[in-house]
């Protein structure tokens, strides 16, 4: 493995101390497929008092676990002393770390066998003690050793081995994949946040839908995901030949394919997750959802608030989610077309539209067109075009000058500027400042009645 300079002067300073460093996971076995990875992590024989006594400036990342970050030339290492972990009777955490002077029962301790290369330094060397290789021109994700023992170990594993065979493409061995549905209840053990990350990067993957369905296979969909795991087989009928799992499914393959953000490939996945909440049979015998896109933005927010998401991320997932069904036709006005603007959100329009062509592609023998989309494209843009008022800091008046003419702040100010807003929407000819400010102090006399 070609070594950097300024790694391989790292681990000379390993050397003259009488120490050892190698390069381990995810930057060797991405090496090993041709990808790039700049995600350094460093084992070693020496234990962080002496990493520390090497080093003018560290950061005690982890020390009680054997890891110290060192700050070498401008960058950040984070290395860790070989070490062995006793048991874990929380599936999270063990009860004790060991730190061992072997290479070998280091790498045995690791979850799956393509994650277990080390690279010694500075030769660039790599050591594979467990056939991971094999399993890299396999495709295969793989647990070292007993897969039951590596689960019970650390439950997390198991959403590891999900995301790896979304981001990797790779499939699951079958005696892992079987051990997984053993221990899928033990995933509850683990924190909200280390599985939405987790999560989170397998819907990012290069086939997030393998990763899901290997979650659905083994039951854990059902302990983190139980809102998505209610829509598997649940039929909707009318234009839809898929079920609802398949369509959101297809709908984020469709984000995947297309290299939309995050947040589109996260609102295509949940989209429609509330038609398992609105189904009713209509009069003429097939499935109605009335309001389905509200139930599934309340039902996302409830997932998104579970998983501890930011509020940021959370917002505006649901607000995509919840617009998504808006309707365009050519006879719309103007106004009409402002106000659509104004309550999206400039920033939220493409990912909106993003949506809709996810949502259009994923249903099966439906011909997607996106001439409407084109069509109403162009009229926001027009809109845009002409500088018009489409949020509250574009109007020629503000809370200041609303207290300059008596109008106190609180709650009855803001309803004021809202209905200003409104006004100059429909009419932008009403943004000056003369009519504003008569028509707010009418309608504060109004709301004094």
């Amino acid at each position: 493995m070609k070594i950097d300079r300024e790694i391989k002067d790292l681990s000379s300073i390993f050397r003259e101390n009488g120490f050892s460093l190698y390069l381990v996971g995810g930057a060797v076995r991405d090496f090993l497929l041709g990808k790039e990875n700049n995600d350094y992590d460093f084992t070693t024989d020496a234990e962080p008092l002496d990493v520390k006594k090497m080093f003018r400036r560290t950061i005690d990342t982890g020390i009680k676990h054997g890891t110290v970050t060192v700050l070498f030339r401008g960058n950040q290492y984070e290395i860790t002393t070989f070490r062995t972990e006793g048991d874990y009777k929380d599936s999270r955490h063990p009860d004790e770390v060991r730190f061992v002077k072997s290479l070998e029962e280091d790498l045995s301790r690791r979850d799956f066998t393509i994650n277990a290369f080390a690279a010694s330094l500075p030769d660039g060397e790599i050591i594979d003690l467990h056939d991971g290789r094999k399993d890299l021109k396999k495709h295969v994700i793989r647990a070292i050793g007993d897969p039951e023992k590596r689960f019970s170990e650390d439950a997390l594993r198991m959403m590891r081995a999900c995301r790896f065979s979304s981001q990797l493409d790779f499939d699951i061995e079958e005696n892992t994949l079987k051990a997984m549905t053993d221990h899928a209840h033990s995933i509850s053990a683990v924190s909200e946040e280390r599985i939405k990350e987790e999560l989170w990067r397998l819907i990012d993957g290069e086939n997030p839908i393998k990763g899901l369905e290997a979650m659905r296979r083994t039951g854990i969909m059902d302990e983190i995901l139980p809102e998505l795991s209610a829509t598997y087989g649940f039929e909707q009928g009318g234009m839809h030949q898929e079920s609802l799992y398949e369509h959101l499914l297809l709908s984020l393959e469709s984000a995947r394919k297309h290299q939309y953000p995050l947040t589109v490939k996260l609102a295509a996945l949940f989209h429609d997750i509330g038609k398992t909440e609105t189904r009713e049979k209509g009069e003429d015998r097939e499935y109605t959802f009335y309001s389905h896109d509200a139930a599934s933005a309340k039902m996302t927010d409830k997932i998104f608030r579970r998983l501890k998401t930011s509020n940021e991320e959370r917002e505006n997932v649901v607000h995509l989610i919840k617009n998504h069904m808006f309707s365009y036709t050519p006879d719309w006005t103007d106004s009409a077309v402002r106000r659509f603007i104004t309550r999206i959100g400039i920033e939220n329009i493409n990912n909106l539209f993003f949506l809709r062509v996810c949502d259009a592609e994923a249903t099966i023998g439906h011909r997607f067109s996106p001439d409407n989309l084109l069509a109403f494209s162009e009229r926001i843009n027009n809109e845009l075009e002409k500088n018009n008022a489409l949020t509250m800091k574009d109007i020629k008046i503000n809370g200041r000058r609303l207290t300059e003419l008596g109008i106190k702040p609180g709650p009855m100010m803001g309803e004021i500027l809202k209905e200003l807003l409104d006004e100059v929407i429909e009419a932008p000819s009403l943004n000056n400042e003369e009519y504003l400010e008569k028509e707010a102090l009418r309608l504060s006399r109004c709301l004094e009645q």
